[in-house]
């Protein structure tokens, strides 16, 4: 990268990388951050506006019910008052024009307004009082009101309609009229009182109207305040230090790895930038060590490259000593054994008994050592010369197997079973020959005494086991192999039996696990098979087999290999485990 940046302390002090103690340390370090979250602080915001909303409501409820009082009282209280006042007042006049009118003509019929003034004056009356409950003043004018009105009927009114009737003097209209212009002077102050409380009660209604409106506005202001401290504590206190924290990780993102991560605004804030900062300082701690990395795998390469050029030495090395084996080492061997042969054909009638073992062990000897030399060249061979990949039809590979053990079949009588049909895969035809002879070879040559010796070669279609691989078995009636002996068996040059029992270098088995494992595959001994030995391997399944190598295999048909074909080429008749 084009900011990459490492400072020499942190390269020369890595901290530890993914450890127990440095993860409780940053969550330490997070749980040490202290002050109100952002969440804590919405919280406060939302309980004052709650305050707020509560107060206004409050508020805004108090002067609602006192706009209402206000309006109540004009509308229901002193506009009615009024109204029953000058019906009041209405019946008092019809009352004074009637007994008027009853003295003036002394007609009965005219009586008729007085009585219903009478009623009506009552029933306003009553009306007053109910409405003007609570307003003192006005209740004693109504009560000014109705003793006037009693006093000019007690005092005037009863006693001249009493004197009409009974033919007596008649009082004078004046002084009638004088005695009820004391009643509509209580009636005026009665009206005056009411338009008094009109008037004060409009005054009122307005004042708390205007307060009203007054005091909404505030709390709309209130509110326009709140939103907005709300927006700039938003602003300070979250969205800028967020910007912060990502501008500065957009920085360690491009390179920068030196910039450390700003820790502000609340704590939960902190506590993600605390986070950040770990994590850039944990990511610089990996570069250095993926630096010091990079330059012990420069160095790990060149070693490499120096091993790959001694390796090649080495091989050829190998390849001179394999050809060294093959040739020089050989032609002594075959010099000791066949003057060992002439010095019996020409002296043997002058050595004892003695004399002519000592040459047989002698010749014996340089035999066995030219099968070990080629057992150990065909051993070191695999893998390395020959390493053919081609499809294999393992059908054609099992025939030459079986026709290279023509003699030894035939000699021991044995059965061989296979199936008549082999999938193919990817490998060398030779090894994979060489594979299926030491394995036959080896099933006859360890036969049980008494017992017809019995090879069965199968090829198991479950591949739920292995998947991806062909499953093999070769199965003998022979004498078997100890469950502790199953991995000894595949170790080079080791013996279950003495050379005089069965014969052999000990490399069969050896050379069978090798090829197997450089085809892709693996061999074992089934420990659960009881009544001889069963070894069990598998191939890799090609990428595509041929049609039809997929399918099942047909039921094994026996074959005995008695040809003669190639009676005396059998490489593997000295393999043993």
């Amino acid at each position: 990268m084009e900011h990459l940046s490492v400072t020499p302390r942190e390269q020369a002090e890595p901290r530890p990388a993914r450890t127990p103690s440095s993860a409780g340390a940053v969550r330490a370090a997070g749980s040490a951050v202290r002050g109100l979250s952002v969440q804590a602080w919405f919280a406060t915001v939302l309980a004052l506006l709650a305050v707020m909303v509560l107060g206004t409501a409050a508020v805004g409820a108090a002067l609602l019910s006192n706009t209402t009082a206000a309006g109540d009282r004009i509308v229901y209280g002193i506009a009615p008052a009024q109204r029953d006042a000058l019906r009041m007042e209405s019946a008092l006049l019809d009352q004074e024009t009637g007994v008027r009118g009853y003295l003036l003509t002394q007609e009965p019929d005219l009586l008729e307004p007085y009585e219903r003034g009478r009623t009506n004056e009552a029933a306003a009356a009553r009306t007053l009082f109910v409405e003007l409950a609570g307003e003192d003043g006005a209740t004693a004018d109504v009560r000014a009101v109705e003793e006037a009105a009693r006093v000019w009927r007690d005092e005037f009114a009863t006693p001249a309609v009493e004197a009409v009737r009974s033919g007596a003097a008649v009082p004078s209209v004046q002084e009638g009229k004088a005695r009820f212009d004391e009643v509509r002077r209580k009636i005026d102050a009665q009206q005056t009182r009411l338009n008094t409380m009109q008037a004060d009660a409009r005054a009122t209604f307005a004042d708390a109207r205007s307060e009203r409106d007054h005091i909404l506005l505030a709390i709309l202001a209130a509110f326009l305040l709140a939103g907005v401290c709300l927006a700039v504590l938003l602003q300070v206190g979250v969205v800028r230090p967020l910007g912060v924290v990502r501008a500065a990780s957009r920085r360690v993102a491009d390179g920068r790895f030196d910039e450390e991560i700003p820790q502000r605004g609340p704590a939960d804030l902190r506590s993600l930038a605390l986070a950040v900062e770990a994590m850039r300082r944990r990511t610089v701690e990996e570069l250095a060590a993926s630096l010091r990395n990079a330059e012990e795998l420069k160095r790990t390469a060149a070693d490499l490259d120096a091993q790959a050029v001694e390796l090649r030495r080495s091989n050829a090395e190998l390849e001179q000593f394999a050809y060294v084996a093959s040739h020089d080492l050989q032609e002594p061997l075959r010099k000791v054994a066949s003057f060992c042969q002439l010095l019996e054909k020409r002296y043997g009638d002058r050595l004892d008994d003695r004399g002519a073992q000592y040459i047989g062990f002698a010749v014996d000897g340089a035999k066995r050592m030219q099968v070990l030399i080629n057992d150990l060249l065909t051993f070191s061979r695999v893998g390395r010369v020959q390493d053919a990949r081609e499809s294999v039809a393992l059908d054609g590979t099992l025939d030459r197997a079986l026709r290279n053990l023509a003699t030894a079949v035939e000699e021991s009588e044995a059965e061989v079973t296979r199936p008549q049909t082999l999938p193919a895969v990817e490998g060398d035809p030779t090894l994979l020959t060489m594979l299926w002879q030491n394995l036959v070879a080896n099933a006859v040559k360890f036969r049980a005494p008494g017992r017809t010796p019995r090879v069965d070669i199968a090829h198991r279609t479950d591949t739920e086991a292995d998947p991806g691989f062909h499953t093999f078995t070769v199965t003998d009636n022979g004498i078997g192999i100890d469950p502790e002996f199953a991995e000894k068996v595949f170790v080079i040059f080791q013996r279950l039996h003495g050379r005089e029992a069965y014969g052999g270098t000990g490399i069969g088995l050896s050379l069978c696990k090798k090829i197997v494992e450089h085809a892709g595959g693996r061999i074992w001994i089934d420990t659960t098979h009881t009544g001889g030995t069963r070894l069990v391997f598998t191939l890799p399944v090609q990428d595509a087999d041929p049609a039809g190598s997929d399918a099942p295999s047909a039921p094994p048909v026996p074959q005995t290999r008695t040809s003669p074909e190639s009676a005396g080429a059998t490489a593997a008749e000295g393999t043993t485990p």
